[in-house]
């Protein structure tokens, strides 16, 4: 027998509803904080403990890049399910729990050296199945709850508390994430310095298992609807007869979902940009140094190429609520074709500023189309599924492009035929983009 006077979990331990403003807002900020905590499972979160890892577990480059392949390959297949999970059990009690468990990976992984003595004292960094297999589970796991749900999670949850104005607060969540993310590498590079590579990976994951667990438990709502509210609040809404819908007129499943073109258009551009975006961040250096530029010139890009996207990331998000998605796409693959074709052709002047454009211009759109696009076209009822198997996209893209480009790179002695392939594919997804349309629930046909 069901008690109704059983109080509305999402109430306690205070009620949404009585704020003295929208409650969306707040949303947004731990949004915001998730995708924060989110950056040691991201690539960039990462490198700066790869030379580390190598003294540690007596493997090379070359192995470390494979154990991160396979432990990332492996995180992206299982996050459709993942998804799914968190369609069922809501943004607090997944977010609350994922925190959780990646402060404490965190945490075992700061002991890895230790972990790798007692599994075999004295010879454990000379052993390579054993380092292999541990370093692979870790990164499966760091991934998985990082890059992969985390990411997931804050994403979904502030989308379903806007509608009209999803793209503003993408805008803003956006503008918030790349200051965080370009921040990162040099916040991380001195916690090693400080505290050392295992006293840093301590550090973060106790602050993200209690600080972080704690106020996604205190401050994170599933939906406004559970709290007795309505998306975007009392904010004013323009009528316009040109405005696109913010949602669909009946929520799509996954399987619905997957016979649509739009899904798979925009699933494999996000795909192609993180595979191509993680493997030349990988391999930058190296790069250039290819094509007889410095270490200096490689770092020097990525400031410009910042302001780049954020610009065209905050513009184009708030625009993104009048506009056909299709356009957004057109722009987002156009980006990439730029920027593969000068890489292909990398020379100080006029090419190198051209590849840093296509590259802003990418890395700006590539956080709409993977946020505003899925509750527009597919609903939010199944969100979770949905956006969990594009984030697998991405997720096995970022996998596979260090290691394609490094195993190109060691054949031909050059990374120009890897562009060359991606930009071939890239070509082809942007004939698909032109056909676009915004799909129709089987349904409603």
């Amino acid at each position: 027998m069901i008690n109704k006077n059983k109080p509305n979990y999402m109430n306690i331990p205070f009620s949404p509803a009585k704020f003295p403003f929208f409650y969306g807002w707040v949303i947004l900020g731990i949004g915001i904080i998730g995708m924060a905590m989110s950056i040691p499972g991201q690539t960039m979160g990462v490198s700066v403990f790869t030379d580390d890892l190598i003294n540690v577990l007596g493997l090379t480059r070359v192995e470390l890049s494979l154990a991160y392949l396979v432990g990332t390959i492996a995180s992206s297949l299982i996050l459709t399910p993942a998804g799914k999970l968190l369609d069922r059990k809501g943004a607090r009690n997944m977010g609350t729990i994922v925190t959780l468990l990646l402060g404490f990976q965190l945490i075992l992984m700061s002991n890895i050296d230790k972990t790798l003595n007692k599994l075999l004292p004295g010879t454990a960094t000379e052993n390579f199945a054993v380092s292999f297999v541990l370093i692979a589970i870790s990164f499966f796991l760091l991934r998985f709850l990082g890059q992969g749900m985390l990411t997931l999670i804050s994403r979904n949850m502030v989308m379903k508390w806007f509608d009209k104005y999803r793209g503003m607060a993408n805008a803003i969540l956006g503008i918030f994430v790349s200051f965080i993310f370009s921040l990162a590498p040099r916040i991380l590079n001195g916690m090693i310095e400080d505290d050392g590579w295992n006293g840093a990976w301590l550090r973060l994951g106790i602050i993200i298992a209690a600080a972080g667990g704690f106020l996604y438990w205190l401050l994170s709502r599933d939906n406004p609807e559970k709290c007795g509210l309505k998306p975007d609040g009392h904010l004013h809404i323009a009528k316009s007869k040109r405005r696109p819908a913010a949602n669909p007129k009946k929520d799509f499943t996954l399987e619905q979902a997957r016979k649509t073109l739009p899904f798979w258009a925009f699933g494999l551009t996000l795909c192609m940009n993180s595979l191509f975006v993680t493997a030349f961040t990988f391999h930058v250096v190296s790069i250039f140094e290819s094509v007889g530029m410095t270490r200096a010139d490689a770092v020097a890009i990525f400031l410009p190429a910042s302001f780049i996207s954020v610009g065209v990331n905050f513009s184009v998000s708030f625009i993104s609520d009048y506009i056909k998605l299709r356009y957004i796409l057109m722009l987002h693959v156009a980006g990439l074709v730029v920027m593969m074709f000068f890489l292909t052709r990398l020379a100080p002047g006029f090419n190198l500023w051209m590849f840093i454009i296509g590259y802003g211009v990418a890395g700006g759109l590539f956080n709409i189309s993977s946020s505003v696009v899925w509750p527009r076209y597919y609903g939010t009822e199944h969100l979770g599924a949905v956006t969990g198997m594009v984030m697998g996209f991405m997720v096995a893209g970022s996998a596979v492009g260090p290691y394609f480009f490094s195993i190109i790179n060691k054949a031909q002695g050059s990374y120009s035929l890897a562009s060359v392939v991606c930009l071939a594919l890239t070509i082809i997804l942007f004939g698909i983009s032109i056909f676009v349309r915004r799909p129709v629930h089987p349904d409603m046909k």
